[in-house]
């Protein structure tokens, strides 16, 4: 039962996380393009085997720390997908030589030159893709800049392919604006993978991802794999984009009412900053909500309810349009559930998920932290 669980807590609906996860499957699939689901918002083999519907597969990492703990379980090929560094070679190195199919990413040719010199000296060959910037979001090479050339030149046989990630997307105001980020972000990795094999480069790998952009793209022609994370569980980042809806997002945060403030009319629940995270992506959509969205306990919204300011361990909570609160309604030792801005910055928050059926807790997951 949720009145067992100590609080703040995270909790993971089943049904929902499978949901989303075969929806983006089926979307993927009817594209003929292959999903390689990035694993940094799940940091669970649990998480990941349901978006995979399979014990193993193809996954993308944010940290070396993933890469390892998901090799150490069975998965054998991992993008790195954030720019390479020479003084990491040795862990990419040694999962190579224990068996893994790792790549890795760089943007510059001052990059490529220091990842092939410290390759040199470990005595490996790490595939690296080339991060292609699609929308000035933030790295990347632009498209038609003679620097992707070099930097094939210096990767030589290392060269894998090329990848981007649409983060614009987040920033889109309509679906139709998401779908012209989405034509942006495939063309620019298609025509930069024609240009470096006009060149003699092979580039078999063309790699794009965002949650939204996998969504509302309406062609993957020339791409040959998707990556993509937080559909997984869905936010109130994401709702506000028109992604999904307040239904799909499959996590949230158990609290509990420990106080009232009667004259400012507000809640204190012990779910704070720590719980909850500090983002505020919906700060600058048409909907704010605050810290994230209070449900009731069986997770459907109450009278407007927002977490309006996070301290450390505790939670202010006040209607979105400042009115009067009926406390009788909420006593002290009342459970909330608080749905996230950021699915990946609230998960990253606690070390397990409480995995709930039908609103009861029927196992518990756990998740990992570290770079």
């Amino acid at each position: 039962m949720l009145e067992d669980i100590d609080t703040p807590a995270l909790l993971l609906d089943r049904e929902k996380l499978e949901r989303n996860c075969l929806r983006m499957r089926e979307r993927l699939r009817s594209h003929n393009v292959a999903l390689r689901p990035h694993v940094k918002t799940a940091k669970s083999v649990e998480v990941t085997q349901t978006a995979l519907d399979a014990a193993t597969g193809a996954i993308t990492v944010s940290t070396l720390r993933e890469a390892e703990h998901f090799f150490g379980r069975g998965f054998r090929d991992i993008l790195y997908a954030v720019g390479m560094v020479p003084a990491k070679v040795a862990r990419v190195a040694e999962l190579t030589r224990r068996g893994a199919n790792i790549s890795t990413i760089v943007d510059s040719v001052e990059g490529a030159r220091a990842l092939m010199q410290a390759c040199d000296k470990a005595g490996v060959r790490i595939p690296t893709l080339v991060e292609i910037d699609s929308d000035g979001h933030r790295a990347g090479i632009a498209p038609g800049d003679k620097a992707l050339l070099e930097v094939a030149e210096v990767l030589g046989d290392s060269l894998r392919g090329v990848m981007t990630h649409a983060g614009d997307s987040y920033n889109c105001a309509t679906t139709d604006a998401i779908r012209a980020v989405a034509a942006r972000e495939r063309e620019a990795v298609v025509s930069s993978a024609a240009a470096l094999r006009a060149r003699g480069h092979p580039s078999p790998v063309v790699s794009v991802g965002s949650t939204p952009t996998a969504t509302f793209a309406e062609s993957f022609a020339g791409v040959t794999e998707v990556r993509t994370g937080v559909y997984m569980f869905h936010d109130l980042v994401m709702a506000g984009l028109g992604v999904c809806e307040l239904d799909d997002i499959a996590i949230s945060v158990l609290a509990s009412v420990i106080g009232h403030q009667r004259e400012k009319n507000w809640l204190i629940t012990d779910a704070g900053w720590m719980a909850l995270s500090r983002d505020r992506g919906t700060a600058s959509q048409k909907v704010d909500q605050g810290y994230g969205l209070v449900c009731g306990v069986e997770g459907r919204p109450l009278e407007d309810l927002i977490v309006v300011e996070s301290n450390q361990e505790h939670g202010i909570v006040a209607r979105r349009d400042g009115g009067a609160i009926d406390f009788d309604r909420y006593p002290i030792g009342k459970l909330l559930r608080v749905l996230p801005n950021h699915a990946c910055a609230t998960a990253a928050q606690h070390s397990r998920y409480r995995v709930i059926d039908a609103g009861r807790v029927t196992q518990t997951w756990d998740r990992f932290a570290g770079w």
